[in-house]
């Protein structure tokens, strides 16, 4: 068996959730009768390793059905900005993330994905979903 060794890591994270953001702003969804997918990726998402004070790379991408609102993709940008500077496990980013968007545009169901550059040989990749993807209109028939 294993030993379990102790480590530093142990409150690197304690204010994950109450870490000061840009707000995503949102505009009105003119057709919130529809279930339709958007699809949005970066290729350039940049954070901080908490424990090494590294660059961490990844690939993100978020999907989501609109219900009112959609996700103003300029404040967004911003919003990604700023993990540039944070340092922020990967897990804990790709959740907080979905929690700002959630909380911000109220989908009908949303998943935020996050593809890590590997690191020591190790690539991670983290999802996290929010609700029960509806079937698409044109799925319907």
């Amino acid at each position: 068996m294993v030993a379990m060794k102790k480590n530093g890591y142990k409150g690197l994270q304690e204010n994950v959730r109450k870490m000061a953001l840009p707000d995503i702003e949102v505009w009105e969804n003119m057709y919130p009768d529809k279930n339709y997918v958007v699809t949005v990726e970066t290729p350039e998402f940049t954070c901080i390793c908490p424990k090494t004070g590294l660059p961490d790379f990844a690939r993100l991408m978020f999907e989501y059905v609109p219900g009112k609102d959609c996700v103003e993709l300029k404040s967004f940008k911003e919003y990604l900005m700023a993990y540039r500077d944070l340092g922020i496990f990967h897990e804990h980013a790709v959740n907080r993330m979905l929690d700002d968007l959630v909380s911000a545009a109220k989908p009908r169901w949303m998943k935020v994905k996050g593809v890590f550059n590997a690191r020591g040989g190790i690539q991670t990749t983290v999802e996290s979903e929010y609700g029960k993807r509806p079937a698409r209109d044109e799925d319907k028939d």
